[in-house]
């Protein structure tokens, strides 16, 4: 039997104990067997999302490694191993009276000191995350389409909603021509008819993914207005359909996610937007 067949003594059945095996067992694997073992633990999110073919060609190997891989840490195969990290996302998909549960048995003697000092190292985790990977040349590419626009359509559903309602406020004030689809009668699909190509949308949604956001980002995009996504994964469903995205990963504490890179990139867009339209005026009236 060759290393590649060899099954550990434990099979892991959780995210955790499946990252201890791999972090274990990494010195000993082949070499492209480590490769996709550590693109798996650094893009979790993207393994749960993607198809065999999709992370065999992010991972830079070829998809039977995937099944080389499966074998190799006890599993029947790739779809086996593929449940563990689906089920890390239904872990963070807890009720509210879970996520309190948790909270209460993991505060110390000072209670609300431990509670604010966790959310505030959660949003310092997201932005400093945000800081580090969001590439410049995206967020140009996504401002030039957004201040070439003639009306900016905001979607956003549930826990991603305060950012459109925050871009809302900013346009107004900015003189930004905008639409936040979110309509108390229940007529969104309607609302984004109305958007041509001249138009454009700013698209947030995170998993698990408002179904209704998606499918609104979806009927724009076939109608070929360009779409910005702000979302958590390149397998995002949104992302998928968009024009330009950005990949923003919330840090969590007791399982409430942070928005606050989100918000960042959010507050930073209608400025630039309306910069890039002041300059763009002041470009025309000096020929």
């Amino acid at each position: 039997m060759d290393s590649d067949s060899k099954t550990p003594t434990r099979v892991p059945r959780d995210f955790e104990s499946l990252r201890s095996i791999i972090i274990e067992r990494k010195a000993t694997m082949p070499k492209r067997l480590a490769q996709v073992a550590a693109f798996a633990l650094a893009n979790p999110d993207e393994i749960a999302f993607g198809t065999t073919a999709s992370i065999a060609t992010a991972s830079d190997v070829q998809p039977s490694t995937l099944v080389r891989l499966a074998h190799h840490l006890g599993y029947e195969g790739f779809s086996d191993l593929q449940s563990i990290f689906r089920e890390r996302l239904r872990d963070r998909t807890l009720t509210y009276e879970e996520r309190l549960v948790t909270l209460e048995q993991a505060s110390g003697e000072d209670e609300d000191a431990n509670l604010l000092s966790g959310f505030i190292s959660a949003a310092s985790q997201s932005v400093n995350r945000l800081a580090a990977t969001v590439q410049t040349d995206t967020f140009a590419k996504a401002v030039d389409i957004l201040a070439a626009a003639e009306t900016i359509y905001l979607i956003a559903k549930r826990r991603s909603y305060p950012l459109t309602a925050h871009m809302t406020y900013a346009f107004s004030k900015l003189n930004i021509r905008h639409q936040i689809v979110a309509s108390p009668n229940g007529v969104d699909p309607e609302m984004v008819q109305f958007a041509t190509q001249n138009d454009a949308a700013i698209a947030a949604s995170f998993s698990p993914y408002a179904a209704d956001s998606l499918s609104q980002a979806e009927a724009l995009a076939d109608r070929g207005v360009p779409v910005v996504a702000i979302t958590d994964s390149a397998f995002s469903p949104l992302a998928a359909r968009a024009t330009c995205w950005f990949e923003v990963a919330e840090a969590d504490f007791a399982g409430f996610r942070s928005l606050s890179a989100s918000m960042a990139l959010t507050m930073a867009l209608p400025v630039a937007i309306a910069e890039r339209r002041r300059k763009r005026t002041q470009a025309k009236s000096t020929k």
